[in-house]
């Protein structure tokens, strides 16, 4: 069956992009094993209302680093139109995300953040262009994928092998790469923290390497997830509630992440 004319000029859109990822360390501060140089760290997160495809709450915050403390959180209530499909969720949300990026700029440049983790997958993707890509080329911040669940692309598959894999993780920090049938690594598996035996699978945005994605994410992890993620998930879900004066159940923008919520430790939330 023909994919809908959307989805092909989405297809066409993202080979465009793609084409100006970078799949290397560009900062000086990547290179150096203490980060030395790295001083904010931001998350990005889309909270929606349970029953309500259409309203949202694009949050954007910065974190210093290595403290872990937010420095600067953006909160918006956005219309969202643009239909959920699958591999393209990037057309979804990261226009609402750039915009974030760019009130940063035009507000307070002196805290733009020097790396962006993403909620969602970079080169681990359907086109090898996810949402970790997506907005890492429009804004041309490193950016990093951090995902919940393995998106099975290229051979990848939840199957007794990978969940092997994932039992021989036995403390925080040890990871195995994610090794499709084409022979490419599209991410590495990483056990984020150690009273969590639920992995993050982490996958290159833009301008930055695998080896110091998983590097990174697992420094500003406090819990599962990494601490600029889970600061501006937190916040978007407390902005919809003050928004609407009641404490109305918000979700994330992905239809499985209803069910990885109940699934998460308390700790992550």
């Amino acid at each position: 069956m023909a994919a809908p004319p959307e989805q092909r000029c989405w297809e066409r859109e993202q080979a465009r992009l793609k084409a100006g990822v970078v799949e290397q360390d560009t900062e000086e501060w990547q290179k150096d094993p203490n980060f030395t140089g790295l001083e904010r760290v931001g998350g990005v997160d889309l909270s929606y209302i349970k029953g309500d495809d259409t309203s949202a709450c694009a949050s954007l915050v910065v974190l210093s680093y290595p403290a872990l403390q937010v420095l600067y959180e953006d909160c918006r209530m956005v219309a969202v139109t643009a239909p959920y499909v699958a591999g393209f969720l990037a057309f979804r949300e990261v226009p609402f995300l750039v915009e974030a990026v760019q009130r940063l700029q035009q507000e307070e440049p002196e805290l733009r953040p020097q790396v962006l983790l993403v909620d969602g997958n970079g080169l681990l993707h359907h086109r090898g262009f996810g949402v970790a890509c997506h907005l890492g080329v429009l804004t041309d911040l490193p950016c990093v994928g951090v995902a919940k669940n393995l998106l099975q692309v290229d051979g990848l598959a939840r199957d007794e092998l990978h969940r092997e894999q994932i039992r021989s993780l036995q403390r925080s920090g040890d990871t195995f790469p994610l090794t499709g049938t084409s022979g490419r690594v599209l991410g590495m598996v990483l056990r984020s923290y150690n009273n969590s035996s639920k992995p993050l699978y982490i996958s290159v945005g833009h301008r930055v390497s695998l080896d110091t994605a998983v590097r990174l994410v697992r420094s500003c992890c406090r819990y599962r997830v990494p601490e600029p993620i889970r600061q501006a998930d937190i916040r978007s879900r407390e902005y919809i509630r003050k928004q609407l004066c009641a404490p109305l159940e918000v979700r994330p923008a992905r239809p499985e992440s209803k069910k990885e919520a109940e699934l998460e430790d308390e700790s992550d939330a």
